[in-house]
């Protein structure tokens, strides 16, 4: 066994199943992960005109998807190029009055802010910043731009080392630790220092630091119509660090540098944005009440804070991004309904009127809902949508209809036989329907039964949707047909469906999972002896949690699970999550509802050949959850191993086309050795 698990994680793993070579010109394979592009973060110019965009697409020499800047014509379609080069370049911004385009390039260098001038072309760099700058944002009369960036501070510091020696080479200084939460996902160990406000005018010059303090200010950063006022969103009073969720609107005047809090009840106040007329100032929150899951609500409140109201309270809905209305009578929002991001008019008397539907983003790897979407000065509205078989375009409302604007893949893809996604009835065990879809594999004869993949979302308070996916396009090339579903916890179903799962997960979720794959096979069309079973982050958990359940599939892969809650809650980067939100107590105070929960718990039952896949800086599931789960599958004598994805966070962990495409091959490699021929 362990000469087979070497063989497994040594061997050069194929971007394509042998399969899919039979056909190489029409197969998806893991070398079309470089041609893939995708649309991102549209723009509407102040003139509704043109749209400037970000354009992602693969580089097979740097193993990486890399970022330019495009402009689209809103009447014609045509397209042109901005901002090109050798590094990434995101985040374009108008100027108000549309004759300059602020950006953010990523190079060997750092990451700066430059201007472009449209008519011209000529570019300038404005800043030559020590960190990274996000959030910016142009002041209302284009001569300064703001932003948000950290500012190194000191570390903690207990004792000190002996005098070095001139010349001497030692050792690096010891590291001391003291804040609460002390590493993020994607980010690693958190370096001294807080994020704040800056200014820079926008001919260039040192910036201007307008936020002081111990605390971390954070974007959307949003000017007033008068360019007196910053509203951003912190958590600035003395418990920030172990109530990170309990946020609130802050007013900074720029005349003074007085900060005013505008919110002030628990929980998450956040993307404060002023009206056109600045009268009124609109944001996302909810109350806090240590649940798993809280719709976002929409809120409206006068400038000075006063006559604060819930826009969204009575729909059930979650919002994601609202933007005003030019004539600032209404918001258009976006949210999530039944797997499908809508995005709607929200009147400030409550009401609601869809505008488009379908928006989808640019993670590629798995269908989760997701998307982007601008409202421009004159009301043209730009945002992102693609399908099952294409990753997101560029689409606009004009003349009140949704018209597509770039085509970014069409000239390859469409060679592609490429699996498309069918909806399947599902009825839970205690009579709730859910969402489900299934892809068979292109060009699987009429009547045959194929082999069928469970794959399961992650969160878990997140949705899949029939969106495009790399991971389910190379599983159907494989051979196999893909079942993906909503179970109980997913969002998108109102708040009562998302908290079923509140205090007790994994659990029911199990039933619906099974239920799905039941009414998948009464379609007629999968080989009921040939089922396997795949996730990521909660999806893992649920796999794991599955092959302690039954016996019925061939083979598993968990991805980044969770495997053991106690320890997962005293080792993952969000430190104080996982026991206020998750759980009622600290694991030294229950340790049993930790343990019930575990899937760890069920190894014993577990007869399934299972993979553990992670990568190998993950903090939010740690690497030690996959370790622990590999080591008791193989005391226990359960066919396993083991396949880290080497520099991976866990929201990063299909970032580099390669590893993305290894991962999928490793999969599929794994459920091939099992699968009955």
């Amino acid at each position: 066994m362990r000469l087979a698990i070497l063989a497994l994680l040594l061997a050069p793993l194929p971007l394509t199943p042998a399969r899919a070579q039979d056909a190489p010109e029409r197969a998806f394979t893991g070398s079309d992960l470089f041609k893939l592009e995708a649309a991102r973060d549209p723009q509407p110019s102040p003139d509704g005109r043109t749209i400037a965009y970000v354009r992602q697409a693969g580089d097979v020499m740097s193993d990486r998807n890399r970022t330019s800047i495009w402009l689209v014509d809103v009447a014609t379609g045509r397209q042109r190029p901005l901002v090109t080069g050798s590094g990434s370049y995101v985040a374009p911004r108008w100027s108000p009055d549309g004759t300059r385009l602020a950006f953010t390039a990523i190079e060997d260098g750092g990451t700066q802010l430059w201007v472009r001038w449209i008519d011209s072309g000529a570019a300038a760099k404005l800043t030559n910043l020590p960190d990274s700058p996000g959030s910016v944002t142009w002041a209302p009369d284009g001569r300064n731009l703001a932003y948000v960036m950290r500012v190194p501070g000191d570390g903690a510091k207990l004792g000190k080392a002996p005098p070095k020696p001139e010349g001497a080479k030692w050792a690096e200084p010891l590291e001391v630790i003291d804040r609460v939460t002390y590493r993020g996902d994607g980010a690693g160990y958190y370096k001294p220092g807080y994020s704040h406000i800056f200014t820079v005018s926008a001919d260039g010059g040192a910036p201007r630091q307008l936020t002081f303090g111990s605390f971390d200010d954070d974007g959307p950063l949003s000017f007033t119509p008068d360019g007196r006022t910053v509203l951003f969103s912190a958590v600035r009073k003395n418990n920030w660090e172990r109530e990170p969720n309990d946020s609130e609107v802050m007013a900074l005047d720029l005349g003074s540098g007085a900060i005013r809090a505008l919110t002030t009840r628990f929980g998450p106040d956040a993307a404060p944005i002023a009206s056109p007329d600045g009268s009124k100032i609109a944001w996302l929150g909810f109350d806090d009440k240590r649940r798993t899951y809280e719709n976002t609500e929409l809120y409206v409140m006068n400038r000075d804070g006063t006559g604060q109201r819930n826009l969204t309270g009575a729909m059930d809905i979650s919002i994601d991004d609202a933007q005003w209305a030019p004539d600032g009578k209404s918001l258009l929002a976006a949210y999530d309904d039944h797997g499908v991001k809508l995005l709607s008019r929200i009147g400030l008397d409550g009401s609601r009127k869809p505008l488009a539907r379908g928006l989808s983003g640019a993670g590629f790897d798995r269908p989760y809902t997701g998307g982007e979407f601008k409202v421009g000065k004159n009301g043209m509205i730009a945002w992102t949508a693609g399908s099952c078989t294409r990753p997101p375009d560029v689409h606009a409302l004009r003349a009140g209809q949704d018209v597509q604007l770039t085509r970014l893949n069409d000239t390859w893809i469409g060679a592609k036989a490429l699996g498309q996604a069918e909806k399947v009835a599902v009825t839970a065990p205690d009579g709730r329907p859910i969402d489900a879809w299934l892809m068979m594999p292109p060009g699987a004869p009429a009547g045959s039964k194929v082999p069928m993949i469970l794959e399961i979302h992650g969160g878990p308070h997140t949705a899949y949707g029939p969106w495009f996916s790399t991971d389910y396009q190379l599983y159907a090339a494989g051979g196999y047909a893909v079942l993906w579903t909503n179970p109980r916890g997913s969002t998108s179903y109102g708040e009562a469906f998302a908290k079923l799962i509140d205090r007790a997960y994994p659990g029911e979720d199990y039933g619906d999972l099974m239920a799905a794959v039941d009414a998948a096979i009464a379609t007629g069309t999968i080989d009921a002896n040939n089922l396997f079973v795949t996730g990521g982050s909660g999806g893992g958990i649920l796999t794991a949690w599955i092959v302690g359940k039954t016996d019925r599939f061939r083979a598993a892969a968990t991805q980044k699970p969770v495997i053991n809650w106690a320890s997962e809650a005293l080792t993952m980067d969000n430190t104080t999550h996982t026991s206020r939100y998750w759980f009622d107590n600290p694991p030294w105070v229950d340790v049993t509802s930790y343990w019930q929960r575990s899937p760890l718990s069920l190894v014993g039952n577990v007869k399934t050949p299972t993979l553990v896949v992670v990568g190998s800086e993950d903090y939010r599931t740690p690497v030690s959850e996959s370790e622990q789960y590999y080591t008791a599958l193989q005391i226990a004598g359960v066919p396993t191993a083991l396949v880290k994805v080497p520099g991976a966070s866990h929201g990063g962990f299909t970032a580099r086309p390669s590893q993305s495409a290894g991962k999928a091959s490793a999969i599929l490699a794994w459920f091939d050795r099992y699968r009955v021929k």
